[in-house]
């Protein structure tokens, strides 16, 4: 019944299985991908033909992680997987960006792929056993796909490169001082196609040896998806790549003037226009025939980037006339918005963002419901896009793939300069809004995240800057890697590599290619080239932080304090009543953990000092020999009761009340009065014994000897 194909070899600490034949039949290619015990499964389906006027390579790529992978129920009242979770999205990307480009040129049918994780150990990420039954899937399927590729996470510790790291080590890096970088990267057997990086400042050169240590990790994966297809692959599909090189001649001949002149004006939305004109002057002199060649918009496309890219390489003349190394004109300026936390607005060139941070509390941090547990994140980094950032009126709506992927890429490379939430006790949440883009709106966000952060007081421990780096490749070899790209060296050129960290090293790195993968060397200079720019942005962007004021007025402030666990139930009461009461009387906001962390919040200071000495009273102890002032509850014939530290009372005997002889405590005291005591000590039984007589009344400083003798003396 079944025509089951299955391939396995040892790596890293466990064994990569490969299996095919066996589930989802019917689709064009399906392979159950299995590290340790975590399994993933790929389904591969694409159309036979083009819809008709489809211009683009419809490919759409999903990662579904089931909660039953890992023996979980999922949380909300539908009980059941909802729209996908971040990590979902972000891996799907993960899957998308290697694989897209290694379509054969001119191939448009719908493609689909889909990732669902069947079952998960809690040490292996599925995210990589994802891409690579991915790729598998495809390798298998007869897609006029150029692969496999295949795809690890490195870790770096010690000084050492780690394969495949646990989950649990790269969850929270923050936390953990030893592990320095999460790192994931895709490639095929010759060349590296995608890096995805959060890193803890590395050098350059530590971050592209561990890029070409995953890029040998990953050569038996490749060659285990090959011998798989070898015994298990469809008959290739029958696509030949359109020829229109006939069309694209007499395109550049009607227009390749006009292109270059379009292409010369500096400014992003004239030079847009003038390129719209070209290809209006272009279409009014071709013929019918011609205007309905469904590669007409390719011939056009080519004749864009032909322009581009031969002054890049040929003469080194970008189109705003920058060196291939300069980086644009930078505004940086702080304090922005006059009642937000901490604002900042970074202007480089036509890409602007305005970049709002807010400070709250615990019960701010983000709940995150994963596969590998429940967790909680105290930073958090949002992005928008909106149309009129680029000019245009179009549908605005949720986050889409693009904002979550950007805003991820600005959140890691932020992640390594953030405090500890013990020393800086806060949830932050940074928004960057794009307000104008031309090239690199991700990194702007970086770079205003950074100065929003210290406008609001959050001390980093170093600024941080990004820029991205762009790459011409061209067929004969001649290359060329562009500093700060602007949006159509970028959709015109070969390669999007996004570099952002302090002036110590990486925080975060991304690379996206067009081209069948990029070698050590083109690499090694476009990192080089992006430490130069970033050092540049630095500068500049320190100029606005010597004006960074205080800590935001209308911000919260924050108190901690530890107390005893054994405590906790005392603070909390019955049924939260006396935290209740604490914060109903003080004011502030009071949030307390499991492990006895107690965090007072409110913007004034009072409120908060009377709620940490509410708490105090709760749980701190008496210290003997040590004065405080008190409350009498209760009289009695041999003394007097006061409620001197929290809800405990002492006794202080008619003989420690006065240093004379009383016939009873009333004769001086009545219920209600405020009386300073000393603390002498605990009887044999623990009761409290304190002393008035010992204690002036008055200012409540302890009395001499010389002066509690003289009105006995009397």
């Amino acid at each position: 019944m079944f025509n089951v194909t299955k391939k396995s070899m040892q790596w890293g600490e466990d064994t990569l299985t490969l299996e095919t034949g066996k589930v989802a039949r019917q689709a064009d290619g399906s392979v159950i991908a299995t590290l340790g015990e975590t399994s993933v499964m790929a389904n591969v389906t694409f159309a036979k033909q083009q819809k008709e006027g489809q211009d683009f390579f419809p490919l759409t790529v999903h990662y579904q992680e089931k909660y039953y992978a890992a023996g979980k129920v999922p949380g909300g009242f539908f009980k059941r997987e909802a729209p996908p979770t971040e990590k979902e999205t972000l891996t799907a990307r993960l899957i998308d960006r290697p694989i897209r480009p290694l379509f054969v040129p001119g191939f448009k049918n719908e493609v689909l792929v889909m990732c669902t994780v069947l079952s998960h150990d809690l040490v292996n990420d599925p995210d990589m056993v994802a891409m690579i039954a991915a790729s598998a899937a495809l390798t298998i399927s007869g897609a006029p796909f150029m692969g496999p590729i295949a795809g690890c996470r490195v870790g770096y510790s010690d000084g050492e490169y780690v394969l495949n790291p646990d989950v649990e080590d790269m969850h929270n890096l923050r936390a953990n001082p030893e592990q320095r970088l999460d790192l994931v990267v895709a490639g095929t057997k010759n060349a590296v196609m995608m890096v995805e990086s959060e890193a803890y400042e590395l050098t350059e050169e530590e971050m592209l040896g561990a890029v070409n240590f995953a890029h040998q990790q990953i050569q038996p994966v490749i060659d285990l998806i090959v011998s798989l297809a070898e015994e298990a692959a469809k008959e290739p599909f029958e696509f030949t790549p359109p020829d229109y090189s006939q069309l694209y001649e007499r395109v550049k001949s009607l227009g390749e003037s006009n292109m270059r002149d379009a292409y010369s004006i500096l400014d992003k939305l004239e030079r847009q226009q003038a390129v719209a004109a070209a290809k209006e002057a272009i279409k009014a002199e071709l013929s019918e025939e011609e205007l309905e060649d469904k590669n007409l918009g390719a011939a056009l496309k080519k004749l864009e980037s032909t322009v581009l890219r031969a002054d890049v390489v040929k003469n080194k003349r970008r189109i705003d006339g920058r060196a291939l190394d300069e980086i644009r004109n930078i505004e940086a300026e702080t304090g922005f918005l006059p009642r937000t936390h901490g604002s900042a607005l970074f202007t480089r060139g036509e890409t602007q963002g305005l970049v709002v941070t807010t400070l709250g509390t615990g019960d701010d941090e983000q709940i995150i419901d994963a596969l590998h547990g429940n967790f909680r994140s105290n930073f958090l980094l949002h992005y928008n896009f909106p149309p009129y950032s680029v000019g245009e009126a179009g549908r605005v709506g949720p986050p889409g793939r693009r904002e979550i992927g950007h805003g991820k890429l600005a959140w890691r490379a932020l992640q390594a300069v953030l405090p500890a939430p013990t020393d800086f006790p806060y949830t932050i949440r940074v928004v960057s809004e794009i307000t104008e883009s031309n090239g690199s709106s991700s990194m702007a966000s970086v770079c205003g995240g950074s100065l929003s952060m210290m406008d609001a007081g959050v001390p980093l421990t170093a600024p941080v800057a990004g820029v991205a780096m762009g790459l011409v490749l061209e067929e004969d070899g001649e290359w060329a890697v562009l500093s700060d790209i602007l949006g159509d060296e970028d959709h015109l050129g070969d390669m999007d590599f996004k570099v952002a960290g302090t002036e110590k090293g990486i925080t975060s790195l991304q690379m996206d290619i067009k081209v069948a993968g990029i070698t050590s060397e083109i690499m090694s200079q476009a990192l080089d080239q992006a430490k130069s720019g970033r050092m540049h942005i630095l500068g500049e962007m320190n100029k606005a932080l010597s004006e960074v004021g205080a800590f935001s007025e209308h911000a919260p402030r924050i108190e901690t304090m530890n107390v005893p666990q054994d405590k906790i139930r005392e603070v909390i009461g019955s049924g939260g009543k006396v935290i209740r009461e604490i914060v109903e009387t003080s004011g502030a906001k009071v949030d307390i953990n499991d492990d006895g962390v107690i965090k007072i919040a409110s913007p004034n200071g009072e409120a908060i000092q009377k709620a940490y000495d509410m708490i105090y009273s709760i749980v701190a102890e008496p210290e003997e020999g040590k004065v405080y002032k008190g409350r009498v509850v209760k009289i009695v014939d041999f003394g007097a009761f006061v409620n001197f530290f929290g809800k405990r009372d002492g006794l202080v005997h008619v003989s420690q009340i006065m240093p004379k002889r009383l016939n009873h405590p009333s004769d001086v005291l009545k219920e209600g009065q405020d009386v300073w005591v000393k603390l002498l000590g605990f009887d044999d039984r623990g009761k409290v014994r304190l002393s008035m007589k010992v204690v002036d009344q008055e200012t409540g400083e302890e009395v001499s000897e010389e002066k509690k003798e003289e009105p006995a003396d009397e």
